[in-house]
């Protein structure tokens, strides 16, 4: 990457290693560290001590079988498969750009592994139009290859998108040393490169898809340059036989020097070729990247493998780019583009504005544009933002599928409308599959503002707010999806009224827009006891309605439609005329009618590292699919109190202190399924 436009990572935070045992009531005598995202040095490290917090660790020397944080690390959600819908607008294509996005999750060292107590977190929510994640970082004091942490995959995974760790040479002015380049490239006897056989084995471990390689130190020459092409030949051959991929970055040349080209040339074919795709620095033209394009058509790769970098690290959705060179208007797409640090939507808010609403309001403002609804771009927006050249995609395919619109950070934990953690916190490995359109609202008077708001919800953390002045009915549009319909087949609303009276309708279509940008052809069930009474002989009838903590959670049996599901909204409808409305959807899910069998518990949970009040929890998964497992303490007189929620099977908790009259503290684990019903609980004490 240009170094006049680099932000080098610097380190932060402790980031000590522990070796992990295993009991089931005492632990071994280890220290209980928290749990960070790993990173190495190729194989030779650095001269000297490294600073606080830092743990200088050679990739040639890394096993799976020693790793003590493995089981924090590896991802649990497995890439699912995506469809396109129909677009929401007339300018979004298929089959053309795609997008790539380059992000700072945190520092490279001390970035946490299950979240942290905080709301402030880059929270990326508009997965449906991103085709490839890079989990960006690196230094040269701390390390250069990074695994992503699995929050991230997690999430990523849900949506559809594949997240690539990073291996950055950086230059000599941060503190790049070319020996680490003849370190990636070593080979041994045999003539292999074992450090991409040991790429390899870190993304099956930990559960990612791949690498983006991202080689800036100079004054290398031909050999090293060769020697790097031929590692990245075998890199990708091992990591296509594991379904992972290999991104390069437009930096070291074919001679072994460092020259970003801003094209596809005779300089970086060599290693687009052979890589799964490109990232071209951002020195790019329009006739630069027309005539890579054509370039890359020609060698049978296709022009959309070129990721057109732009630069949004400082200005975000400000940033000038010349959008008809990549996305023109009225023609086809020229090449994908490659966005780098879109954490900007977080970063360049102050400190005290950094609210989940203010980074949610900035982030949609730059992958939708200024409308806000990707269903009416505003053309005089000087952002094309992705959602305007891009279709999105969605993921959701298959019953029972279920969603509290939980985005991975909140203010504090709902169950059932009710607080039961006071404290912020973030994991993104806890998100939901959220709506792809956010937020398509078709109406023929005024236009409410919609939005993920953090002052209530159902579950998580978060809830979709509708609020302004409704005097005519509004459709939202929710999920675009292909699920089959059979004969029992009903959908669940949450909900809770705050102000104004509606009434409220499921809006399902099972059929597909007539084209891009039309209305999906709903069908309008009735939700609440006002449509109920007043439905006509095709709405449905509710079969069960239940309120727990001012929400109500209503059954609509989808009888009398058949085959798929293609869109799913809601269709809100004044009583009262013009009215102020605040409205919030909490749940929806789409399920088998009657009681969901609840998941299998986990099994053999252990106290793993103990030191003090500080613990490392471990349990074997449970048997069959799981969303997360949920962690408590029970106390003496029965209470449980929520410790937090992950996706992985190790849970780290720090300050813990006895109760009064305590002997041992007592922990229970739950496995939560789909419909976010529960397991029965694995328990596991510690003596204090």
């Amino acid at each position: 990457m240009n170094p006049s436009r680099r932000t080098v990572l610097l380190a932060a935070g402790a980031a000590a290693l522990t070796t992990a045992g295993s009991a089931t009531a005492a632990p071994r005598a280890t220290a209980a560290t928290p749990p960070y995202a790993a990173y190495w040095f190729p194989d030779s490290l650095p001269a000297g001590s490294p600073g606080p917090g830092i743990t200088w660790r050679s990739l040639k020397s890394w096993r799976a079988a020693d790793d003590p944080d493995l089981a924090f690390n590896a991802a649990t959600v497995p890439l699912a498969a995506r469809f396109t819908p129909t677009p929401a607008n007339p300018t979004a294509r298929t089959g053309q750009a795609r997008v790539q996005a380059l992000v700072s999750f945190g520092p490279t060292s001390a970035n946490p592994s299950q979240g942290s107590a905080t709301a402030d977190y880059y929270v990326l929510t508009h997965w449906a139009y991103l085709d490839e994640l890079v989990f960006w970082g690196g230094s040269a004091g701390e390390g250069l290859i990074l695994a992503p942490n699995a929050p991230v995959v997690d999430a990523a995974h849900r949506h559809g998108v594949p997240v690539l760790g990073n291996v950055f040479l950086p230059p000599a002015a941060y503190g790049g040393q070319l020996q680490w380049t003849r370190d990636l490239v070593q080979r041994d006897a045999t003539g292999h490169y074992p450090l991409a056989a040991q790429l390899v084995a870190v993304a099956a471990a930990y559960g990612f898809d791949g690498w983006f390689l991202n080689a800036e130190t100079g004054a290398g020459n031909t050999a090293l340059g060769t020697a790097m092409l031929g590692f990245v030949k075998e890199l990708r051959a091992l990591a296509a036989a594991k379904g992972q991929r290999v991104t390069w970055y437009d930096a070291l040349t074919v001679n072994g020097t460092v020259s970003w080209q801003g094209a596809l040339t005779s300089q970086n074919q060599a290693f687009f070729q052979a890589a799964d795709s490109m990232f071209v620095d951002f020195r790019w033209s329009a006739a630069s990247l027309a005539s890579s394009g054509t370039k890359a058509d020609r060698l049978g790769r296709g022009r959309y493998e070129l990721w057109a970098g732009v630069d949004v690290e400082s200005n975000g959705s400000g940033t000038y780019v010349n959008w008809d060179a990549i996305v023109p208007a009225g023609k086809p797409h020229v090449t994908s583009v490659g966005f780098y640090r879109p954490e900007w939507t977080r970063n360049h808010l102050p400190a005290d504005r950094r609210s989940p609403g203010d980074f949610h309001a900035a982030d949609d403002r730059f992958w939708t544009g200024r409308s806000m609804d990707p269903s009416r771009p505003d053309p005089g927006d000087p952002w094309r933002a992705p959602a305007v050249s891009v279709a999105d995609r969605s993921t959701v395919t298959s019953v029972p599928f279920a969603t509290v619109f939980n985005t991975g950070h909140g203010l504090r934990w709902y169950e059932e409308g009710a607080v039961v953690s006071e404290s912020p916190w973030n994991h993104l490995g806890l998100q939901d599959r959220l709506p792809s359109r956010r937020w398509v609202v078709r109406t023929a008077g005024s236009r409410p503002t919609v939005t993920f708001d953090f002052a209530d919800a159902w579950r998580g953390g978060s809830s979709v707010l509708v609020a302004g002045e409704l005097d005519q009915p509004v459709v939202l549009d929710l999920y675009a999806t292909r699920l089959p319909i059979a004969v029992n087949t009903v959908v669940d609303l949450t909900f809770r009224s705050e102000s104004g009276g509606v009434n409220v309708e499921l809006a399902v279509a099972t059929a597909l827009p007539s084209g891009p940008g039309e209305t999906p052809p709903y069908r309008y069930l009735a939700v609440n006891s006002v449509n109920a009474r007043a439905a006509g002989p095709s709405s449905a009838v509710r079969s069960g309605v239940n309120s727990v903590n001012g929400w109500q959670t209503v059954t609509i049996p989808l009888t009398g439609l058949s085959g798929t599901v293609h869109a799913l909204g809601i269709r809100l409808t004044p009583t009262d005329g013009p009215t102020p409305v605040r409205w919030r959807l909490g749940g929806l899910a789409v399920r088998p009618d009657g009681t969901p069998p609840a998941p299998a518990a986990p099994s053999a949970a252990r106290v793993t590292a103990a030191d003090g009040g500080d613990l490392r929890l471990a349990w074997n998964p449970a048997p069959g699919p799981v969303r997360h497992y949920t962690l408590h303490r029970l106390l003496a007189d029965g209470t449980r109190r929520f410790l937090g929620a992950t996706g992985q099977r190790a849970w780290f908790v720090a300050g813990l202190r006895p109760e009064q009259g305590e002997p041992a503290a007592r922990f229970e684990v739950r496995a939560v399924g789909e419909l976010y019903n529960a397991s029965a609980p694995v328990t596991v004490t510690h003596p204090w």
